[in-house]
Protein backbone atom coordinates (compact mmCIF):
# COMPACT_ATOMS: atom_id res chain seq x y z
CA UNK A 1 0.00 0.00 0.00
CA UNK A 2 2.64 2.59 0.55
CA UNK A 3 4.55 1.76 -2.06
CA UNK A 4 0.65 2.56 -4.28
CA UNK A 5 0.75 5.67 -2.98
CA UNK A 6 3.70 6.95 -3.35
CA UNK A 7 3.75 6.25 -7.25
CA UNK A 8 0.25 7.81 -7.05
CA UNK A 9 2.01 10.68 -5.54
CA UNK A 10 4.67 11.04 -7.69
CA UNK A 11 2.43 10.95 -10.79
CA UNK A 12 0.31 13.71 -9.08
CA UNK A 13 3.75 15.79 -8.44
CA UNK A 14 4.64 15.30 -12.05
CA UNK A 15 1.52 15.94 -13.84
CA UNK A 16 0.96 19.07 -11.47
CA UNK A 17 4.67 20.15 -12.40
CA UNK A 18 4.18 19.76 -15.95
CA UNK A 19 0.81 21.93 -15.78
CA UNK A 20 2.38 24.62 -13.66
CA UNK A 21 4.71 25.71 -16.42
CA UNK A 22 2.36 25.36 -18.97
CA UNK A 23 -0.35 27.82 -17.27
CA UNK A 24 2.35 29.98 -16.50
CA UNK A 25 3.70 30.56 -20.30
CA UNK A 26 0.20 31.17 -21.29
CA UNK A 27 0.00 34.02 -18.52
CA UNK A 28 3.47 35.47 -19.30
CA UNK A 29 2.29 35.28 -23.00
CA UNK A 30 -1.01 37.44 -23.00
CA UNK A 31 0.94 39.44 -20.34
CA UNK A 32 3.73 40.18 -22.97
CA UNK A 33 1.04 40.37 -25.97
CA UNK A 34 -0.94 42.98 -23.79
CA UNK A 35 2.14 45.15 -22.71
CA UNK A 36 3.40 45.22 -26.63
CA UNK A 37 -0.22 46.56 -27.17
CA UNK A 38 -0.64 49.05 -24.65
CA UNK A 39 2.74 49.96 -25.63
CA UNK A 40 2.48 50.02 -29.73
CA UNK A 41 2.71 53.27 -31.32
CA UNK A 42 -0.52 52.60 -32.95
CA UNK A 43 -2.43 51.63 -29.91
CA UNK A 44 -4.67 54.73 -30.46
CA UNK A 45 -5.01 53.39 -34.11
CA UNK A 46 -6.30 50.20 -33.17
CA UNK A 47 -8.35 51.86 -30.38
CA UNK A 48 -10.28 53.97 -33.48
CA UNK A 49 -10.98 51.32 -35.52
CA UNK A 50 -11.81 49.00 -32.37
CA UNK A 51 -14.10 51.81 -31.49
CA UNK A 52 -15.95 52.28 -34.73
CA UNK A 53 -16.53 48.89 -34.97
CA UNK A 54 -18.52 48.43 -31.59
CA UNK A 55 -20.26 51.71 -32.67
CA UNK A 56 -21.64 50.31 -36.07
CA UNK A 57 -24.44 48.19 -34.78
CA UNK A 58 -26.28 50.85 -32.44
CA UNK A 59 -25.16 53.66 -34.90
CA UNK A 60 -25.36 52.31 -38.72
CA UNK A 61 -25.33 55.77 -39.64
CA UNK A 62 -21.58 56.51 -38.42
CA UNK A 63 -20.55 54.15 -41.58
CA UNK A 64 -22.39 56.38 -44.37
CA UNK A 65 -19.91 58.04 -46.81
CA UNK A 66 -21.61 61.07 -45.97
CA UNK A 67 -20.70 60.80 -42.49
CA UNK A 68 -17.05 59.13 -42.99
CA UNK A 69 -16.67 62.15 -45.33
CA UNK A 70 -17.51 64.54 -42.27
CA UNK A 71 -15.02 62.70 -40.16
CA UNK A 72 -12.32 62.99 -42.27
CA UNK A 73 -12.86 66.36 -43.26
CA UNK A 74 -12.74 67.86 -40.08
CA UNK A 75 -9.83 66.18 -38.78
CA UNK A 76 -7.02 68.43 -41.03
CA UNK A 77 -8.16 71.88 -39.49
CA UNK A 78 -7.95 70.21 -35.84
CA UNK A 79 -4.80 68.48 -36.52
CA UNK A 80 -3.07 71.86 -37.73
CA UNK A 81 -3.73 73.21 -34.74
CA UNK A 82 -2.89 69.78 -32.56
CA UNK A 83 0.43 70.12 -34.37
CA UNK A 84 1.47 73.29 -32.52
CA UNK A 85 0.50 72.11 -29.26
CA UNK A 86 2.17 69.11 -29.56
CA UNK A 87 5.94 71.07 -30.05
CA UNK A 88 4.54 72.80 -26.53
CA UNK A 89 3.57 69.67 -25.01
CA UNK A 90 6.96 67.98 -25.41
CA UNK A 91 9.32 70.78 -23.77
CA UNK A 92 6.52 70.03 -21.03
CA UNK A 93 4.59 73.33 -21.86
CA UNK A 94 1.31 74.39 -22.76
CA UNK A 95 -0.24 76.69 -24.95
CA UNK A 96 -4.06 77.79 -24.02
CA UNK A 97 -4.27 81.01 -25.84
CA UNK A 98 -4.70 78.82 -29.55
CA UNK A 99 -7.99 78.85 -29.67
CA UNK A 100 -7.90 82.63 -29.53
CA UNK A 101 -5.24 83.49 -31.79
CA UNK A 102 -7.59 81.45 -34.11
CA UNK A 103 -10.48 84.13 -33.07
CA UNK A 104 -7.97 86.57 -33.40
CA UNK A 105 -6.23 86.28 -36.57
CA UNK A 106 -9.61 85.83 -38.14
CA UNK A 107 -10.66 88.61 -37.83
CA UNK A 108 -7.90 90.74 -38.89
CA UNK A 109 -7.45 88.36 -42.05
CA UNK A 110 -11.16 88.68 -42.53
CA UNK A 111 -10.98 92.92 -41.75
CA UNK A 112 -7.46 93.02 -44.63
CA UNK A 113 -10.02 91.27 -47.37
CA UNK A 114 -13.17 91.55 -46.85
CA UNK A 115 -15.46 93.82 -49.76
CA UNK A 116 -17.90 95.04 -48.61
CA UNK A 117 -19.56 96.32 -44.58
CA UNK A 118 -22.28 97.02 -43.21
CA UNK A 119 -22.45 100.37 -41.43
CA UNK A 120 -25.30 100.08 -39.10
CA UNK A 121 -23.07 97.33 -37.38
CA UNK A 122 -19.22 98.29 -37.84
CA UNK A 123 -19.56 102.04 -37.45
CA UNK A 124 -19.13 101.65 -33.53
CA UNK A 125 -15.74 99.22 -34.17
CA UNK A 126 -12.29 100.40 -33.39
CA UNK A 127 -11.29 98.93 -37.07
CA UNK A 128 -14.18 101.29 -38.60
CA UNK A 129 -12.14 104.12 -40.40
CA UNK A 130 -8.92 102.29 -40.41
CA UNK A 131 -9.08 99.04 -41.83
CA UNK A 132 -12.49 98.72 -42.46
CA UNK A 133 -15.18 100.98 -44.48
CA UNK A 134 -18.46 100.54 -46.43
CA UNK A 135 -16.60 99.46 -49.37
CA UNK A 136 -14.65 96.70 -47.07
CA UNK A 137 -10.94 95.99 -46.06
CA UNK A 138 -7.88 97.90 -47.43
CA UNK A 139 -7.71 94.89 -49.88
CA UNK A 140 -11.32 94.71 -51.26
CA UNK A 141 -11.49 93.14 -54.65
CA UNK A 142 -7.69 92.90 -55.11
CA UNK A 143 -6.00 89.85 -56.39
CA UNK A 144 -3.50 90.17 -53.72
CA UNK A 145 -6.36 90.13 -51.21
CA UNK A 146 -6.10 86.35 -50.23
CA UNK A 147 -2.24 85.99 -50.06
CA UNK A 148 -1.95 88.81 -48.08
CA UNK A 149 -4.37 88.04 -45.42
CA UNK A 150 -2.70 84.56 -45.33
CA UNK A 151 0.26 86.23 -44.59
CA UNK A 152 -0.61 88.42 -42.25
CA UNK A 153 -3.03 85.91 -40.39
CA UNK A 154 0.30 83.34 -40.15
CA UNK A 155 2.46 86.39 -39.05
CA UNK A 156 0.02 87.36 -35.85
CA UNK A 157 -0.32 83.75 -35.08
CA UNK A 158 3.86 83.65 -34.98
CA UNK A 159 3.92 86.92 -33.61
CA UNK A 160 1.70 86.54 -30.39
CA UNK A 161 3.45 82.61 -30.22
CA UNK A 162 6.47 84.82 -29.97
CA UNK A 163 5.40 86.87 -26.89
CA UNK A 164 3.95 83.90 -25.05
CA UNK A 165 7.56 82.15 -25.32
CA UNK A 166 9.18 85.33 -24.47
CA UNK A 167 7.17 85.46 -21.53
CA UNK A 168 8.04 81.81 -20.87
CA UNK A 169 11.13 81.28 -21.74
CA UNK A 170 13.24 84.53 -20.49
CA UNK A 171 10.68 85.94 -17.66
CA UNK A 172 10.40 82.62 -16.43
CA UNK A 173 6.55 82.70 -15.97
CA UNK A 174 4.51 79.64 -15.59
CA UNK A 175 3.36 78.37 -19.02
CA UNK A 176 -0.03 77.97 -18.05
CA UNK A 177 -0.73 81.42 -16.19
CA UNK A 178 1.17 82.79 -19.67
CA UNK A 179 -0.95 81.33 -21.68
CA UNK A 180 -4.02 81.41 -20.01
CA UNK A 181 -3.92 85.06 -19.49
CA UNK A 182 -3.16 84.89 -23.27
CA UNK A 183 -6.37 83.33 -24.22
CA UNK A 184 -8.42 85.73 -22.19
CA UNK A 185 -6.96 89.03 -23.22
CA UNK A 186 -6.64 87.89 -27.02
CA UNK A 187 -10.46 86.51 -27.38
CA UNK A 188 -11.55 89.58 -25.84
CA UNK A 189 -9.89 92.01 -28.36
CA UNK A 190 -11.11 90.00 -31.00
CA UNK A 191 -14.63 90.48 -29.77
CA UNK A 192 -13.77 94.23 -29.08
CA UNK A 193 -11.93 94.94 -32.02
CA UNK A 194 -15.49 94.23 -34.26
CA UNK A 195 -17.95 94.60 -31.46
CA UNK A 196 -18.54 90.96 -31.71
CA UNK A 197 -20.08 90.78 -35.26
CA UNK A 198 -19.16 88.82 -37.97
CA UNK A 199 -17.15 89.81 -40.90
CA UNK A 200 -18.29 88.48 -44.03
CA UNK A 201 -17.87 89.06 -48.23
CA UNK A 202 -15.04 87.35 -48.22
CA UNK A 203 -13.06 86.48 -51.78
CA UNK A 204 -14.18 83.29 -53.53
CA UNK A 205 -10.69 82.38 -53.46
CA UNK A 206 -10.27 82.02 -49.64
CA UNK A 207 -13.29 80.39 -49.02
CA UNK A 208 -12.20 77.82 -51.58
CA UNK A 209 -9.08 77.24 -48.90
CA UNK A 210 -11.85 75.73 -46.61
CA UNK A 211 -14.68 74.13 -48.81
CA UNK A 212 -13.36 72.80 -52.18
CA UNK A 213 -11.85 69.85 -52.82
CA UNK A 214 -10.01 67.45 -55.38
CA UNK A 215 -12.86 64.74 -57.06
CA UNK A 216 -13.77 64.37 -52.52
CA UNK A 217 -10.69 64.61 -50.80
CA UNK A 218 -10.27 68.48 -48.96
CA UNK A 219 -7.73 70.93 -49.70
CA UNK A 220 -6.78 70.60 -45.88
CA UNK A 221 -5.87 67.22 -46.32
CA UNK A 222 -2.76 67.85 -48.63
CA UNK A 223 -1.93 71.13 -47.10
CA UNK A 224 -2.03 70.01 -43.54
CA UNK A 225 -0.55 66.68 -44.49
CA UNK A 226 2.31 68.24 -45.81
CA UNK A 227 2.75 70.20 -43.12
CA UNK A 228 2.33 67.10 -40.84
CA UNK A 229 5.14 65.45 -42.24
CA UNK A 230 7.99 68.44 -42.45
CA UNK A 231 6.96 68.59 -38.78
CA UNK A 232 7.52 64.82 -37.90
CA UNK A 233 11.37 65.40 -39.63
CA UNK A 234 11.31 68.59 -37.95
CA UNK A 235 11.17 66.64 -34.55
CA UNK A 236 12.86 63.25 -35.69
CA UNK A 237 16.05 64.24 -38.22
CA UNK A 238 17.29 67.62 -36.91
CA UNK A 239 18.90 69.30 -34.28
CA UNK A 240 16.56 71.89 -32.81
CA UNK A 241 13.72 68.28 -32.29
CA UNK A 242 16.29 66.66 -30.25
CA UNK A 243 16.61 69.41 -28.32
CA UNK A 244 12.71 70.21 -28.32
CA UNK A 245 12.97 66.48 -26.55
CA UNK A 246 16.06 67.56 -24.37
CA UNK A 247 14.08 69.94 -22.84
CA UNK A 248 11.11 68.41 -22.23
CA UNK A 249 13.39 65.28 -20.54
CA UNK A 250 15.32 67.32 -18.70
CA UNK A 251 15.48 71.58 -18.71
CA UNK A 252 18.83 71.98 -16.40
CA UNK A 253 20.38 68.96 -18.03
CA UNK A 254 19.98 70.30 -21.82
CA UNK A 255 20.89 73.49 -20.66
CA UNK A 256 24.37 71.22 -19.15
CA UNK A 257 24.50 70.33 -22.51
CA UNK A 258 24.47 73.54 -24.93
CA UNK A 259 21.49 73.40 -25.48
CA UNK A 260 19.76 76.99 -26.49
CA UNK A 261 16.74 76.77 -24.00
CA UNK A 262 15.57 79.76 -24.33
CA UNK A 263 16.19 80.03 -28.26
CA UNK A 264 14.39 76.61 -29.06
CA UNK A 265 11.67 77.26 -26.25
CA UNK A 266 10.35 80.28 -27.58
CA UNK A 267 10.09 78.81 -31.18
CA UNK A 268 7.83 75.87 -29.77
CA UNK A 269 5.72 78.91 -29.13
CA UNK A 270 6.40 80.40 -32.30
CA UNK A 271 5.39 77.15 -33.93
CA UNK A 272 2.50 76.88 -31.31
CA UNK A 273 0.94 80.25 -32.52
CA UNK A 274 1.61 79.40 -36.44
CA UNK A 275 -0.20 76.19 -36.72
CA UNK A 276 -2.76 77.97 -34.76
CA UNK A 277 -3.21 80.28 -37.14
CA UNK A 278 -3.13 78.09 -40.14
CA UNK A 279 -5.75 76.04 -38.25
CA UNK A 280 -8.05 79.59 -38.34
CA UNK A 281 -7.44 79.75 -41.81
CA UNK A 282 -8.91 76.81 -42.51
CA UNK A 283 -11.93 77.11 -40.20
CA UNK A 284 -12.87 80.71 -41.58
CA UNK A 285 -12.53 79.82 -45.06
CA UNK A 286 -15.25 77.07 -44.43
CA UNK A 287 -17.52 78.96 -42.19
CA UNK A 288 -16.85 82.02 -44.85
CA UNK A 289 -16.33 84.45 -42.16
CA UNK A 290 -13.87 85.90 -40.07
CA UNK A 291 -15.25 85.13 -36.23
CA UNK A 292 -14.53 86.77 -32.81
CA UNK A 293 -15.45 83.78 -31.02
CA UNK A 294 -14.08 81.54 -34.11
CA UNK A 295 -12.59 78.08 -31.21
CA UNK A 296 -14.25 79.40 -28.75
CA UNK A 297 -15.24 75.56 -27.85
CA UNK A 298 -12.11 73.88 -29.31
CA UNK A 299 -9.58 74.19 -26.41
CA UNK A 300 -10.68 70.77 -25.17
CA UNK A 301 -10.56 69.12 -28.44
CA UNK A 302 -6.78 70.36 -29.04
CA UNK A 303 -5.70 69.27 -25.88
CA UNK A 304 -7.14 65.89 -25.64
CA UNK A 305 -6.22 64.79 -29.29
CA UNK A 306 -3.03 65.81 -28.70
CA UNK A 307 -2.95 64.16 -25.34
CA UNK A 308 -4.53 60.78 -26.15
CA UNK A 309 -2.05 60.11 -29.15
CA UNK A 310 0.35 60.06 -26.71
CA UNK A 311 1.88 62.97 -26.26
CA UNK A 312 2.97 63.45 -22.52
CA UNK A 313 1.64 66.35 -20.41
CA UNK A 314 4.74 65.82 -18.42
CA UNK A 315 7.25 66.65 -21.85
CA UNK A 316 9.90 64.86 -22.93
CA UNK A 317 7.83 62.44 -25.51
CA UNK A 318 5.20 62.99 -28.40
CA UNK A 319 5.34 62.15 -32.02
CA UNK A 320 3.33 63.63 -34.83
CA UNK A 321 1.73 60.89 -35.90
CA UNK A 322 0.63 60.06 -32.53
CA UNK A 323 -0.81 63.62 -32.92
CA UNK A 324 -2.67 62.18 -36.50
CA UNK A 325 -4.35 59.27 -34.29
CA UNK A 326 -5.02 60.87 -31.62
CA UNK A 327 -7.08 63.16 -33.59
CA UNK A 328 -8.32 60.48 -35.68
CA UNK A 329 -9.92 58.95 -32.45
CA UNK A 330 -11.06 62.60 -31.29
CA UNK A 331 -12.83 63.63 -33.91
CA UNK A 332 -14.31 59.95 -34.29
CA UNK A 333 -15.61 60.70 -30.40
CA UNK A 334 -17.23 63.53 -31.29
CA UNK A 335 -19.27 62.85 -34.18
CA UNK A 336 -20.36 59.83 -32.71
CA UNK A 337 -21.93 61.82 -29.62
CA UNK A 338 -23.46 63.51 -31.53
CA UNK A 339 -25.06 61.06 -33.82
CA UNK A 340 -26.21 59.62 -30.40
CA UNK A 341 -27.74 63.14 -29.71
CA UNK A 342 -26.64 63.80 -26.48
CA UNK A 343 -26.77 67.17 -25.18
CA UNK A 344 -23.60 69.59 -24.69
CA UNK A 345 -23.60 68.84 -21.22
CA UNK A 346 -22.91 65.12 -21.23
CA UNK A 347 -20.45 65.34 -24.43
CA UNK A 348 -17.66 67.68 -22.56
CA UNK A 349 -18.64 65.29 -19.75
CA UNK A 350 -17.56 62.30 -21.72
CA UNK A 351 -14.99 64.17 -23.58
CA UNK A 352 -13.05 65.45 -20.15
CA UNK A 353 -13.46 61.89 -18.76
CA UNK A 354 -11.43 60.39 -22.29
CA UNK A 355 -8.85 63.38 -21.45
CA UNK A 356 -8.38 62.08 -17.85
CA UNK A 357 -8.57 59.04 -18.80
CA UNK A 358 -5.77 59.42 -21.37
CA UNK A 359 -3.14 61.23 -19.08
CA UNK A 360 -3.73 58.05 -16.85
CA UNK A 361 -3.06 55.46 -19.22
CA UNK A 362 0.18 57.95 -19.88
CA UNK A 363 1.28 57.42 -16.65
CA UNK A 364 0.49 53.93 -16.98
CA UNK A 365 2.59 53.41 -20.07
CA UNK A 366 5.31 55.37 -18.36
CA UNK A 367 5.95 52.65 -16.03
CA UNK A 368 5.37 49.82 -18.17
CA UNK A 369 8.61 51.63 -19.83
CA UNK A 370 10.44 52.00 -17.21
CA UNK A 371 9.89 48.39 -16.10
CA UNK A 372 11.16 47.34 -19.18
Amino acid sequence: MERIEAKVNKVQAASTGKSRPATADAQSGISKAIRRLLLSEYFVLYLSLAYFLVLLPFIPRIATPQNLGNIFSNMWPLLAVAIGQTFVLIIAGIDLSQTSIMALVSVIGAAVMTSELNPVLFEKAPLWGILLSENGGPLAGSPLAMPVAVFVMLLVGAAIGWFNGMAVARLKMPPFMVTLVGMMFFSALAIYLVKSENIIHLPASYVEIGQGEIGFIPYSFFIVGVLAILAQLLLSRTVLGRWFYAIGTNTKAALVSGVPVIRVTIMAYVLSGLFAAVGSVFYSARLAAGRPTLGATLLLDVIGATVIGGTSLFGGKGKIIWTVFGVLFFVLLDNSLNLLNLSYFWVQIVKGSVILLAAAFDVVRTRLLAAT
